[in-house]
Parts: structure tokens; C-alpha cells; sequence
């Protein structure tokens, strides 16, 4: 296992290489080139520099997250082609500079929901939340809320180019159902999977957040069925998935151990995204609305140590990231991603981690 550090880089963050270097045990960067738009190629000399700027502070660059796929793939027009081959060349400049896992997701129009971004604690932190209720049925509703909520930072998933188009976009998607949209994600990976392959690159597919349909879009990547099936489809190791023990863990009917268990065991889970939920009290059972917790098991409804002791005794071997945290300290900043509660989570999990693996032997 390989602890890793989501950073966004130095023109998007405040925060540093530095800080993160010096939270104990983590190793690697999980990296990004936010301002390339989607669908196009990243450039090795953009690359390098990264990678470069990265090792310059004592840490690894070998996963990125998240090189999007553009919705002319995941709608299946002529276009994608065109779309696919800039993939491709992406994946081997990736790979030319030692990426090993790419992130990706293939939910239309929204990458992720939530009610709210700024949902407060007992303790005085904050935190982002999932009530149903609260979600309108304008989707440009939600959009700007999120926007109002961001902090002045531009929120992964939610590229303001891309959502000022989403009345075109949802049009784009009336006749792709969940039928059609597993038939272009096979066609995608189905493109692309040689040339991982060939360079040693593997994809890991985010579970959809939430893993249920919203404003009426396909949801094809919710449960442990889906998940079996797209590792079926295209059956090859560097066909793998990134476990977010959240986004899964969101649809109580989801057995987020039992998941793990087989998916770690099929070796196919290549990055993992670990952090606790709480459901929501005085909701009939089997009720969705969530907010995200500390990691910290008896601070949510997840069991955090099952969690890695599955992924253990399975044997994982590949990079986690503690994933969202709260707001805590008087921090500011980007939605879930500020430095201190991630850099907590990282300890516990490590120190999970430790005591797992000292106890099996």
C-alpha cells in the first residue's frame, strides 16, 4: 500500500508540496493538469514539469486523477474517435514519465453531488453533505450552488466551461440510457486498453457519486453487479477500479467489505479512496442522506478498520488516499480538500495500516 496526497498543483492550491511532505508516511502526489480542457492531449512538457515539480519535494508522481473523458465518448457520437485517439496519446505521455494508475469516472454531465458544501458539525467544522430533499430539480439550480459554495476555487468535475452548456448537454443525453451507456464504455475501453497494456498503465474507474440515477441521467458504475461486468467486459488487469469506500458505501444495499474483498482479490482495484459517511439519524431505514465524516470509525456508519483489513488480507498492493475531509482549525478553501483533516486521515489510516499488518504476522 502506498499512501498518496490529492493536490491540484501550484496554481490551483494553497496548498504546498512542502506541507504535504512533511505529513508522516505519505509518498506520492496524486496529480492533475486542470486547465487542459477535456478531450484534449496533455502535452509532455506539462507533464515533465509536474513530475519535476513534484520530485523537487521529496514525493511521486504516479498517479494522475483525473484525465476526463470527453461526452462525445460517453454519448457515442461520430466525434469520439477523434476524442479517443487524443486518449491514447495522453496515456503514453503519461506513461513516459512513470505514471502507472490513471482515475477516471464515465458519469454524464456531473461528475459528483451534493446538497451542500458547507454542512456544519456539533464540533464546528464543516463538512459536504447529501440530503435528498435538498436537491432541486433545476440542475442549473445546483450548479449554482456549488458555485456559490466553491470558495473562489474551480471544483474537479465541475469545469465552468463545461456546466455553462448543461441544458445543451442534458439534450445530448435524452436517448442515452444505461443500455447505451455501458455500450460506449466498452467501445472506450475497449480502444484504449491495448495501449495501457502496451505502455503499463492501468485505468481505475470511479464508482458514480451517488451510485443511483439523478436529474433522470444512466448511473452503470453503482454496485458490486456493475462492477463485475465492466472488469467481464473487457477483461484485462489494466481494466481495474478506484474503490471510493464513500461513493459505493452511499447506496446502503452496498456491501462495501464484500465488494472489497472480491474486487482486491481479482486484483483489480488499482487505487483506493478511503473515508467514512454518516447517515443521516431519524431517516426510514435504508435512507440515503449522508454527510462526510472524520475517518475515524465510530465518527461514522463505516467500519474504517474492516475496511483495510479486507483490502489487506486480500492483498492490496496499490496507492489509497484518505479522499474528502472536513474543514477544521479555522481552514478555507477548496470543498473537502483542505490540508488538515486529509493529513489526519492519512495517519489514522496508516496507523490502521501498521497495526494490520504487524497483527497477521
Amino acid at each position: 500500500m502506498e499512501m498518496t496526497f490529492r493536490w491540484y498543483g501550484s496554481k490551483e492550491e494553497k496548498i504546498t508540496l512542502q506541507q504535504i511532505r512533511q505529513i508522516p508516511a505519505v509518498t506520492g502526489i496524486v496529480g492533475t493538469l486542470m486547465d487542459i480542457p477535456v478531450g484534449e492531449v496533455w502535452p509532455k512538457d506539462r507533464i515533465k514539469a509536474l513530475k519535476e515539480e513534484i520530485e523537487a519535494a521529496g514525493l511521486t508522481l504516479k498517479v494522475i486523477e483525473s484525465v476526463n473523458i470527453h461526452d462525445d465518448i460517453k454519448i457515442g457520437l461520430p466525434s469520439r474517435e477523434q476524442y479517443i485517439e487524443n486518449y491514447k496519446t495522453t496515456i503514453r505521455n503519461l506513461a513516459e514519465y512513470g505514471v502507472e494508475v490513471i482515475c477516471y469516472n464515465f458519469m454524464p454531465v456531473f461528475d459528483w453531488v451534493k446538497s451542500d458544501l458547507d454542512y456544519i458539525l456539533p464540533d464546528g467544522s464543516s463538512t459536504l453533505a447529501f440530503v435528498g430533499r435538498d436537491i432541486p430539480e433545476d440542475p442549473e439550480e445546483i450548479i449554482r450552488r456549488v458555485e456559490a459554495s466553491s470558495n473562489d476555487f474551480e471544483l474537479p468535475g465541475w469545469e465552468p466551461e463545461r456546466l455553462g452548456q448543461v441544458k445543451e448537454l442534458l439534450a445530448a443525453y435524452k436517448d442515452v440510457d444505461e443500455i447505451k451507456l455501458r455500450e460506449n464504455l466498452v467501445y472506450f475501453l475497449e480502444a484504449i486498453i491495448p495501449t495501457c497494456e502496451e505502455v503499463g498503465v492501468k485505468m481505475a474507474i470511479h464508482p458514480d457519486d451517488p451510485p443511483y440515477s439523478i436529474f433522470g441521467l444512466p448511473r452503470i458504475i453503482k454496485n458490486r453487479e456493475d462492477l463485475a461486468w465492466l472488469c467481464d467486459a473487457v477483461d484485462s488487469p489494466a481494466n481495474g477500479i478506484t474503490l471510493c469506500t464513500g461513493s459505493i458505501s452511499e447506496d446502503p444495499a452496498n456491501n462495501v467489505y464484500d465488494i472489497l474483498a472480491e474486487f482486491c482479490g481479482r486484483g483489480r482495484i488499482h487505487f483506493a479512496h478511503v473515508r467514512n459517511i454518516k447517515f443521516m439519524e431519524g431517516q426510514p431505514e435504508g435512507g440515503r442522506d449522508f454527510y462526510e465524516a472524520p475517518h475515524k470509525s465510530e465518527l461514522g456508519s463505516l467500519d474504517m478498520y474492516k475496511i483495510l483489513k479486507v483490502m489487506h488480507d486480500n492483498g492490496f498492493t496499490g496507492f489509497i488516499r484518505p479522499d474528502h475531509g472536513r474543514m477544521i482549525w479555522g481552514e478555507t478553501g477548496r470543498p473537502g480538500y483542505g490540508l488538515y483533516d486529509r493529513a489526519l486521515g492519512c495517519t489514522y489510516l496508516n496507523g490502521l495500516w501498521e497495526a494490520i499488518e504487524k497483527s497477521s504476522k
